[in-house]
């Protein structure tokens, strides 16, 4: 499933993400479950607010690798 990551049309990162959710160009979101939960709190707000889809990858590390990144990555966001 992270595959598409490294083609689709994405930004990476709490704020980057949350900009995203509001300005509505969001339709995915993965979240990162090693992820301190003071930063992805109101990303996951956000989420359903905006009835947005959240998909919980194992680990910064190989969300940031899927992303084609050296750093972890807390959240990444697919847009429309």
């Amino acid at each position: 499933m992270l595959d598409n990551l490294k083609s689709s049309q994405k930004v990476v990162g709490v704020k980057q993400s949350a900009k995203a959710l509001e300005n509505g160009t969001a339709r995915l979101v993965y979240i990162a479950k090693d992820a301190d939960p003071r930063v992805v709190n109101n990303i996951i707000e956000l989420c359903r607010k905006n009835a947005i889809e959240i998909i919980y990858e194992e680990s910064m590390k190989h969300l940031g690798k899927a992303c084609g990144i050296e750093v972890g990555a807390a959240v990444v966001c697919i847009l429309k």
